[in-house]
């Protein structure tokens, strides 16, 4: 259920690594958790984040949640086709990134959770 290629945050965003940039989302078991998402807040290109600072929040029809860096990097890009349509978060959590991130230090990625530690994080 939880792609194997991607790392987990026990605050339950992914992050998919290609090269020195990642991408970044929330999971599956997040989205179940909030239900119909309506609005995405995210930064803009070029803001520096640090490892679990907030860069976002992510609305519902149930709750606004904050959304937390899982590594420390400058943001390289911004999903806006998801500002868009925020919904696609429901239908498509893992292909739905929110921001792309260029990594500060790879480091950061060893505190993270493999899919196997995720899924038994959230069973």
């Amino acid at each position: 259920m939880y792609p194997a290629d991607c790392k987990y945050t026990k605050d339950h965003e992914w992050i998919k690594v290609t090269g020195a940039t990642a991408r970044v989302g929330i999971t599956d078991y997040a989205q179940k958790q909030l239900g119909d998402v309506v609005y995405l807040d995210v930064p803009q290109v070029g803001r520096t984040l640090r490892v679990g600072e907030s860069f976002g929040t992510v609305e519902s029809v149930k709750a606004v949640s904050e959304l937390y860096s899982p590594v420390a990097g400058e943001v390289t890009a911004v999903n806006t086709a998801l500002t868009e349509k925020p919904e696609s978060v429901n239908s498509d959590p893992h292909g739905s990134w929110m921001i792309e991130i260029r990594l500060s230090a790879a480091a950061d990625l060893d505190a993270l959770l493999n899919a196997v530690d995720y899924s038994a994080l959230v069973t």
